[in-house]
């Protein structure tokens, strides 16, 4: 099902930011050795996710949902100097796979992994978020932005796949 005219969308890729080459080997790999590379953020949505952090120049990052770390990649982009992000995703056998893709990046030591659920996870962290991304467990979302809401700073940011 196409959501988006064609014409639209080729014109976007043409005037899109290219992926850099980390970026472009995390997508080989993924298509390569992980089951449902259509999860990946993709090329479009990472710029945009990009685009949004290095505007806002968030100092903390939640991102529910990881997969393979795209998108947690393209958002660090924009991260303040001494800002953090912090992943949550329930894939226990990405973790690694994850993590070599952070630790290639310049925001290797800025990015922390969470495994399991993200209900139970959230409530421990006690923190106050600048951007979140939500892209998990779908049926989840009102209870993940119910959960993120009184955590958010003053002028935060809350997105959602889907």
């Amino acid at each position: 099902m196409e959501f988006i005219d064609q014409g639209i969308e080729e014109y976007a890729r043409l005037h899109t930011e290219p992926e850099n080459d980390l970026l472009k080997e995390l997508v080989r790999e993924t298509h390569a050795m992980v089951s449902q590379p259509r999860m990946l953020s993709g090329h479009l949505q990472g710029r945009f996710l990009s685009f949004i952090a290095k505007v806002y120049q968030p100092a903390l990052i939640l991102e529910i949902g990881t997969y393979t770390g795209y998108s947690a990649l393209c958002m660090a982009e924009g991260l303040k100097a001494d800002g953090r992000l912090i992943t949550i995703d329930v894939n226990e056998e990405l973790v690694d796979f994850q993590r070599k893709y952070f630790d290639k990046s310049p925001w290797g030591n800025q990015i922390t992994q969470h495994l399991g659920n993200a209900l139970d996870i959230i409530p421990t962290l006690n923190k106050k978020y600048d951007l979140v991304f939500i892209d998990a467990d779908k049926e989840n979302y009102i209870n993940y932005f119910h959960l993120i809401v009184p955590r958010m700073q003053q002028g935060g940011i809350i997105l959602s796949d889907n």
